[in-house]
């Protein structure tokens, strides 16, 4: 009887094992095929990120819940004193706050700062507004080159960049691994004295794949001839990091500051108050570098896109978590061992006093605008207004910088703080000089019209939204349309996605209410 239960025992452990070994043996295969990297021809249709997912399933899976992220805020509308500052911009137009990556190319072609151009040459922006938004920027630079790709009007390409951001924004097409698509982050990174991507180790890569785009960043007037003959000029996009970033703890701003002035750059003159403005688009990467995670050596994978364990199978998630916060098992839990109630209470004091400084500098930069203008209006030379407008170009810059990219105050918030007080500093020197300038004209009492709503400022800065966004609307149901014909026809979208993303987007516009 024990014999009998003894082979009984044995044969059953055996064939757990066999089920076990099996197992392993299949998880091993599936783990192999899956790290298999695409044949050396690369990827076919390499801009279309569900081409990837033929060899990155689970990584494309997680893309696509970028998609969940569809809600945005509108900028303007909780800060009036934004339209003001940028009164003459396109941003005094139309600015929210940004949603997942699936939706990137389509809230680029909805926004009003994108205009309503009728053809390929109209509209008010150059083509390298595409830049950051689709993986068919760096195939059309292989394509046409660097130069022609950044020649012409925005609308140029409409037909041509139909993919939102995706997997060749950040992998080789032949070894999936991380590369540098556009070529204007290695420039910034050799005018900051900093190692090449090809060069830096690969957690620095899991962070300069975002600085690609999470940086600011201008447009450099270049003119070359091409091979034809004809002369031309682009607007290239160009990293105005000459004076270093990320030094003794702070995102190198000053150091942007006189690198503009030396070159004499604005991005535009300010409607009211006729100054020379600088625009910050969203530098991320420079205030990470400063903050402690940066410090510390962490990536913005880190925390944005952290690792996932599928049986034997680990893998980046790319759904790029909008907010840590909300998945801190995933992320803040790995180092910290404070409780995660602790960890957010920390988190919104940083927010709270960021907000706070935020609303006294811009509130402060837009009564400086507008006693400016008063000042003009009542027959101030540009002589008398010179200082005055230095003080508000500078003092701009360092508070847009500090709030530009919306996750500074977390990343970085010493120096996004250092640099709302500097700029709100810089902007009460304004209205102090200013104090005497409408004095001499007879205006000593002056007080700036209020601009605590967003239709109130917009009034003042001159933006008729009804007739913006009638030209947006009549070119969403002309030229955009024109430009799915073409993409579908030539197969350079996937359908599904290119039309699931306009139909969601089309009623997601802060213009457009539905």
């Amino acid at each position: 009887m024990k014999l009998k239960l003894l082979i009984a025992g044995c044969l059953s452990a055996m064939i757990a094992m066999g089920l076990l070994v099996s197992n392993i043996n299949a998880k091993e295969e599936e783990r192999v095929q899956l790290a298999k990297a695409p044949s050396a021809a690369g990827i076919e249709g390499k801009a279309k990120s569900e081409e990837w997912a033929k060899y990155y399933p689970r990584q494309y899976d997680s893309w696509k819940k970028t998609k969940e992220y569809d809600t945005f805020t509108d900028m303007l509308d909780k800060d009036p004193a934004f339209v003001i500052a940028w009164a003459g911009y396109g941003f005094a137009k139309d600015y929210n706050s940004p949603r997942g990556h699936y939706y990137a190319l389509q809230d680029n072609i909805n926004s009003l700062r994108t205009g309503g151009p009728v053809d390929e040459k109209t509209g008010p922006m150059p083509t390298a507004c595409w830049t950051c938004k689709s993986p068919d920027v760096p195939r059309l630079i292989e394509e046409k080159g660097e130069l022609e790709y950044f020649t012409g009007k925005w609308a140029k390409y409409g037909s041509e960049i139909v993919n939102s951001i995706g997997c060749y924004n950040c992998h080789d097409d032949k070894t999936a691994q991380l590369r540098a698509s556009v070529p204007h982050l290695n420039r910034g990174l050799e005018a900051a004295g900093r190692k090449s991507f090809e060069d830096s180790t690969h957690q620095e890569k899991r962070s300069l794949v975002c600085a690609q785009c999470h940086v600011e960043y201008y447009f450099k007037k270049t003119e070359y001839t091409d091979d034809k003959g004809v002369k031309k000029a682009a607007a290239v996009v160009t990293l105005p990091w000459a004076n270093g970033i990320g030094k003794d703890g702070n995102a190198g701003v000053e150091g942007m500051i006189e690198y503009y002035d030396a070159i004499g750059f604005a991005d535009w003159t300010h409607k009211i108050s006729k100054t020379p403005m600088l625009k910050a688009q969203h530098p991320g990467y420079e205030f990470f570098l400063t903050g402690i995670h940066g410090q510390k050596g962490l990536s913005c994978a880190d925390c944005h896109m952290p690792y996932t364990q599928e049986g034997s199978v680990k893998y980046s998630d790319h759904q790029v978590i909008e907010n840590p916060l909300n998945e801190m098992d995933r992320t803040c839990m790995n180092c910290h061992r404070e409780s995660e109630e602790k960890l957010k209470g920390i988190v919104h004091q940083k927010y709270e006093r960021k907000e706070f400084l935020g609303k006294i500098v811009f509130d402060n930069l837009g009564k400086a605008h507008l006693e400016t203008g008063k000042a003009i209006e009542l027959g101030a030379s540009d002589e008398e207004l010179k200082d005055i407008r230095t003080l508000i170009r500078h003092a701009q810059f360092k508070a847009d910088m500090a709030v530009a990219a919306h996750g500074n105050y977390f990343h970085a918030p010493e120096e996004t703080l250092r640099l709302l007080s500097a700029g709100n500093n810089d902007a009460q020197q304004a209205r102090l000089k200013l104090v005497k300038v409408l004095a001499k004209y007879g205006a000593m009492d002056y007080m700036a019209p209020e601009f605590d709503s967003k239709d109130k400022a917009q009034k003042l800065a001159g933006v008729d939204l009804a007739k913006l966004a009638a030209e947006k609307m009549k070119f969403k149901q002309t030229l955009e349309q024109e430009w799915k014909k073409e993409a579908k026809a030539k197969g350079r979208a996937n359908p599904e996605l290119y039309q699931d993303a306009d139909t969601i987007n089309d009623g997601k516009s802060s213009w457009n209410k539905k």
